[in-house]
């Protein structure tokens, strides 16, 4: 009978030792588990007019990589415009956890606003351009106004579509492509460079207040008789309306880089700092740079660029860094400030 009463109190003992274990085993499976599943993040990305269709797919391809990497679930929210319009917008109180914008000068506003962190061209490779492009003219098929070369877009008769370099980056880039074709005919002399740029703005019908709204004041509203583009914006007019337009390479354009960085006072207070980084970063990778040459960007990669060679044009190309311009601190002092060569050879 003692014997029996022992078993049994051993048995009781085990059974409650096995609970115990079991619960003990369950809850460190489920803290396991809610660590592993790291909370949601949401980011935004202010960005300009033309790279609507690269994010779309940029975006969801990161979100995958970002998932699998880290176990998160990341949604990205998207904002266009003209790209000088976006970073104001950002000054004055658009939470952007990243800038994704036109020209190094937009992003440079922003920092000079204390939002973002000095030294940012140095914080991604190629001076925090992930992907370039150039400006090239739409013309419709057949080209029926034999529009061929800048010095045709100052003639009478012709109608340009171009947006405002005051709330565009892209127009600010076309003005400048102007700009370095007349410094070459002219020999650099600026009365002569800026009478040639008031004739073209003089043919001038819309000034829109981004690229987007350029192209669709050419193409869907046929207005104008050329459209001075984004080359990824004039090849994706030809991808959506196949045998109506071509495109015209001029003989001299401009190397377009836009600029990406992380917006470091918002990141900071959004607790975003990681995955705004490596958003940004992932443009780099292989992934990335195919979907940006998919979207008729010119990737920075090298093996990427050689794979899509065929896909562009060759151009002989100045940059915002030739002794023309010497660089968009001084481009935008000059040319697009309030009473600069702009307002002056467009004043009514």
């Amino acid at each position: 009978m003692k014997f029996k009463k022992i078993g049994l109190f051993a048995s009781v003992t085990l059974a409650a030792v096995t609970l115990v274990a079991c619960g003990s085993e369950k809850k460190a499976e489920d803290k396991a588990t809610r660590s592993s599943q790291a909370k949601a993040v949401s980011i935004t990305n202010v960005s300009y007019d033309p790279t609507r269709e690269l994010y779309t797919v940029y975006n969801d391809a990161f979100a995958k990589h970002w998932q699998k990497e880290t176990n998160q679930e990341v949604t990205i929210t998207q904002s266009h415009g003209g790209s000088g319009k976006q970073a104001n917008s950002v000054i004055e109180g658009n939470e952007a956890d990243v800038v994704t914008l036109a020209l190094e000068q937009d992003v440079s506003a922003i920092e000079e606003a204390g939002l973002i962190n000095k030294g940012w061209k140095k914080e991604f490779p190629d001076n925090s351009s992930p992907y370039t492009s150039t400006i090239v003219f739409l013309v419709e098929k057949d080209n029926p106004k034999n529009i061929l070369d800048w010095n045709d877009l100052t003639k009478d008769g012709i109608g340009v579509i171009t947006p405002n370099p005051k709330t565009s980056g892209g127009a600010r880039w076309n003005y400048l492509a102007a700009w370095a074709y007349a410094d070459k005919k002219y020999n650099g002399k600026e009365a002569k460079i800026e009478a040639f740029e008031k004739a073209l703005y003089k043919n001038v019908l819309v000034l829109d207040s981004g690229a987007r709204g350029a192209t669709t004041t050419f193409v869907e509203n046929g207005q104008g008789d050329v459209l001075i583009a984004w080359e990824n914006e004039a090849y994706l007019t030809l991808k959506e309306h196949p045998n109506e337009y071509e495109i015209v390479t001029p003989s001299i354009s401009i190397k377009a880089e836009p600029s990406v960085a992380v917006v470091d006072e918002v990141a900071e207070k959004r607790g975003t700092e990681k995955v705004a980084k490596a958003y940004l970063e992932y443009l780099y990778s292989e992934e990335g740079q195919k979907i940006a040459a998919e979207n008729f960007y010119r990737p920075t990669d090298e093996k990427v660029a050689k794979a899509y060679a065929d896909q562009f044009g060759d151009l002989s190309l100045v940059t915002i860094d030739d002794a023309i311009f010497g660089g968009w601190s001084k481009v935008q002092e000059k040319h697009f400030d309030d009473g600069g060569i702009f307002d002056q050879i467009y004043a009514k």
